[in-house]
C-alpha cells in the first residue's frame, strides 16, 4: 500500500530552493519533488517586453553586465555562509523525482493528483495557473525572497535595500493564489544584510535566515492549523534592476 506523502515540493532548480527542501527533508524525511525546467530566456524576456516595454527590458538586459562583474568577489561570502549556517544548496538524492517542462503541464498535474499530498511547498517556479491550483485540495504554500505585499515579484531583498528599507530585507511564506505573490501571508522573516553582501548573495542571506518560517508553515499545513492573514502596506511588483538604476544604487547607496 502506498503511503500518502505529507508534502510534495514543486520547484525549479536553484540553490535557495534546495536549501529549503533539504531543511524540510530533515523534518519530514524524503518526499516527492516535481522539478520543472527553467523557462527559456527568450520567452521570459519577450513576456517582460510586453509588460514593461522594449526600452525598459533592454535596460534590464544591459544591467546584467555590471551585475556579472560583481560576482567574482562573492564566492568567498557564499562559501562562508554555507559553512556558518550549515546550508545544503545541492539537490539531494530523491526517491520520487518527477521532471516536467512546466509546473502547469499535464504531467505535473497528474503527479500532484497521484501523490495527493496534505500540502504542496512551492519555490522558484513559474506562476501557477488555476487548473494547477485546483488539481488537488491541498494548499499550495510559496516561499518568496521578499516582504509581501511591498516587494512582490523578483529580487525583493535588493530592492528593499535600494529603497532604503532594510527592515524589509527578508522573506514571506504565503498561500499561493493566481496573482504574483498576492496570497494571504503565513509567516515573514526579517534578515540582516551584511556589508560584503551584494546582488548575488542577497538571496542566500535571506534563505539562511528564513528556514524556520518555512518549517513552521509546512508543519502548520500538515497539522491543519494554517492561519493566513493580510498585511496592510503599499503593494508593488518588482522585476529586475535597469542599467541606470543598478549603477545609481551602487554608486550613491552602496547597494550592488
Amino acid at each position: 500500500m502506498t503511503v500518502q506523502p505529507k508534502i510534495v515540493a514543486l520547484c525549479a532548480d536553484a540553490p535557495h530552493a534546495w536549501i529549503m527542501i533539504n531543511a524540510l527533508r530533515e523534518k519530514f524525511g524524503d518526499f516527492p519533488v516535481i522539478l520543472e525546467d527553467g523557462e527559456p530566456a527568450k520567452t521570459f524576456w519577450k513576456r517582460r517586453a510586453r509588460i514593461l516595454g522594449p526600452m525598459t527590458v533592454a535596460s534590464m538586459q544591459a544591467a546584467r553586465l555590471p551585475i556579472k562583474l560583481t560576482k567574482r568577489r562573492t564566492h568567498d561570502v557564499i562559501n562562508r555562509m554555507i559553512d556558518e549556517e550549515s546550508l545544503q544548496p545541492a539537490m539531494p538524492k530523491i526517491e520520487n523525482l518527477i521532471r516536467v517542462s512546466s509546473a502547469n503541464d499535464a504531467e505535473a498535474i497528474e503527479a500532484l493528483q497521484r501523490f495527493d499530498p496534505t500540502a504542496v511547498f512551492v519555490i522558484n517556479c513559474r506562476m501557477l495557473k488555476k487548473k494547477t491550483l485546483n488539481a488537488i485540495k491541498a494548499p499550495f504554500i510559496n516561499y518568496h525572497s521578499g516582504i509581501n505585499p511591498a516587494y512582490r515579484g523578483m529580487f525583493g531583498g535588493y530592492f528593499a535595500l535600494a529603497n532604503g528599507e532594510p527592515e524589509h530585507f527578508g522573506a514571506t511564506v504565503h498561500i499561493v493564489d493566481e496573482g504574483v505573490d498576492t496570497g494571504d501571508i503565513l509567516y515573514q522573516s526579517q534578515v540582516q544584510a551584511q556589508p560584503d553582501d551584494n546582488f548575488h548573495t542577497y538571496i542566500w542571506r535571506i534563505a539562511a535566515g528564513s528556514r524556520d518560517i518555512v518549517m513552521q508553515a509546512m508543519d502548520d499545513a500538515v497539522s491543519g492549523t494554517l492561519t493566513p492573514y493580510k498585511v496592510e502596506m503599499p503593494s508593488k511588483q518588482y522585476y529586475a534592476p535597469t542599467f541606470g538604476g543598478y549603477i545609481w544604487n551602487g554608486l550613491t547607496k552602496g547597494v550592488w
